[in-house]
């Protein structure tokens, strides 16, 4: 030691700080070291990859996590526990395990971790998404079934999604039209996106908002700020390092954005400035969503006290998932259909075949097209909206297959892994809707059958299902009996790019753009 010392001694002041730093990150390094693999004391905990210093597991994440933990489960096991910086994060990767949390053990699996952003764009856990489980999530969970997403209500915006989906087709006819060719390249991913956009308006907000309210960019911009890093999230002594990234400032400026358009929309149903044309449930009394929930706001005996930031976020919700759940789904499968051309051909006749003729395609019509579903089925499959679901806590330590998994473990459900796991699925990477025509038929995605579940089960599952798969049959089923679809420039399904997007939200990095050809 006296030797140490003495060397210590003859060092400059520069050497000396070079030589505590590296001190400091060897301590460091054994501490996490000694500790890796090693959990609380009496536990049996799921297996984990070897985890750095400071920063745990998430080196491993890489650009599409989704993907990646999906290899890394491959390798370690179907639960396996992660730590993102000082959060044990347990991630689930087989249909079995996701039955245990979304089923056996769902209500202790049903509370939310706290995050930053999440807590900002929720406007302090007042919305349903993010919210942690409690009486209040309970209550705003029931308004919004009960007024908005009930099988009944749903059924009433029949008329808004027809007329909708009609003024689509009608766009795309009139571009064809004034071409040469009456041939026209279609941007679909706006055209679809204007679509749910409009739906979404018109039944929850009372009318369509268009103008210079940017709902692509806002929209882009929330899934990109949800499924990025956040250091404060995971390393809260680094969390300084988002007002140097810029992170803070975008989550701040997209929040006065979206703030600002929910201001405007309540702005104008307190002053009467939107149109009654959201359906024709008689129950609603002329009310849609937003009216109903003001109501609520003035009724000194609710159940739960309502102000202007409730309204807020609990609206946020339900125009950001009607709007992107819907729109992505609707991309993924025409860019599947797009890549294989048989397949296409194949519902093509079967859409035609039960319309037999007819101008416009109803909702009646769509309950006989069992291909359709079919690809709708696969294309949920292998491209499900939120393919890591939105994450979960667990409120008390539980056994989960032999393990131990202690209170407070976040748990992150991969549907992208478990609807390409081998084990509940033939040639699980193929593109092949017939297999819900044959042997899987009965496998549905709403949430009982976990080897699919793109949109989540029990407690925590979205409660928007019905709502957006309509809305998705219906303008699918017309894009193809209206038009004739390939890809520019005579490319091959094989040249189209279906790189994904960075975010929570799993969408085409690139717009997806077709030739329409008008079919007679």
């Amino acid at each position: 030691m006296s030797n140490i010392l003495q060397w210590l001694g003859h060092q400059g002041q520069g050497d000396l700080l070079h030589v505590f730093l590296l001190l400091c990150f060897l301590l460091l390094f054994v501490f996490f070291f000694k500790s890796n693999g090693k959990g609380k004391k009496g536990l049996h905990l799921p297996p984990s990859p070897y985890k750095l210093p400071i920063i745990g597991n998430l080196h491993q994440l890489g650009p599409l996590p989704h993907h990646n933990l999906q290899t890394l489960a491959e390798r370690h096991g179907p639960l396996m526990l992660l730590y993102f910086g000082s959060k044990p994060t347990l991630v689930v990767s087989s249909a079995d395990a996701a039955r245990e949390i979304m089923k056996t053990h769902d209500l202790i699996f049903s509370s939310r971790p706290n995050t930053n952003f999440g807590r900002r764009i929720s406007y302090d856990f007042k919305n349903i998404v993010f919210t942690p489980y409690s009486d209040y999530w309970r209550e705003v969970r029931k308004i919004c079934v009960l007024q908005l997403l009930s099988m009944k209500r749903v059924q009433s915006y029949r008329p808004v999604r027809e007329e909708e989906t009609i003024a689509m087709i009608e766009k795309i006819q009139s571009s064809c039209s004034s071409s040469p060719s009456f041939s026209a390249l279609v941007n679909l991913s706006e055209v679809l996106m204007s679509l749910s956009n409009d739906i979404i308006c018109r039944v929850a907000l009372g009318k369509k908002y268009g103008g210079g309210w940017r709902f692509k960019e806002m929209m882009g911009e929330l899934g990109y700020l949800l499924g990025v890093f956040n250091v404060a999230d995971f390393i809260p002594w680094l969390g300084w390092v988002n007002h140097v990234n810029g992170l803070e400032k975008r989550v701040e400026k997209l929040f006065v954005e979206i703030d600002s358009f929910l201001d405007h929309v309540i702005e104008d149903h307190k002053h009467g400035h939107r149109e009654k044309d959201y359906g024709d449930d008689a129950d609603s009394g002329g009310q849609d969503f937003v009216d109903f929930l003001l109501q609520i706001q003035k009724d000194k005996n609710a159940e739960i006290a309502i102000e202007r930031d409730n309204i807020k976020a609990i609206v946020s919700d339900m125009f950001i998932g009607g709007t992107d759940t819907s729109n992505v789904l609707s991309q993924w499968t025409m860019a599947e259909l797009l890549r294989h051309p048989e397949i296409m051909k194949e519902v093509q006749e079967e859409v035609r075949g039960v319309t037999k003729g007819k101008a416009n395609i109803t909702e009646d019509d769509i309950e006989h097209m069992h291909y359709l579903k079919a690809v709708i089925k696969e294309a949920l499959r292998l491209h499900p909206p939120l393919p890591l679901l939105v994450p979960r806590e667990l409120m008390e330590t539980v056994n989960i297959q032999g393990f131990d998994i202690p209170a407070k473990t976040t748990v992150i459900v991969n549907a992208s892994a478990i609807g390409r796991d081998s084990v509940s699925w033939d040639d699980p990477e193929k593109f092949e809707p017939k297999r819900f025509l044959n042997g899987a038929s009965s496998v549905d995605f709403r949430g009982h059958n976990f080897q699919l579940i793109p949109f989540g089960a029990g407690r925590r599952g979205c409660p928007g299902t019905q709502f957006a798969i309509v809305v998705v049959e219906l303008a699918l089923a017309s894009l193809l009996h209206k038009f004739d679809w390939a890809l520019p420039n005579g490319a091959s399904g094989k040249d189209l790019d279906i790189t994904e997007a960075y975010g929570i939200i799993c969408h085409l990095k690139s717009p997806l753009v077709a030739v329409a050809t008008p079919h007679f």
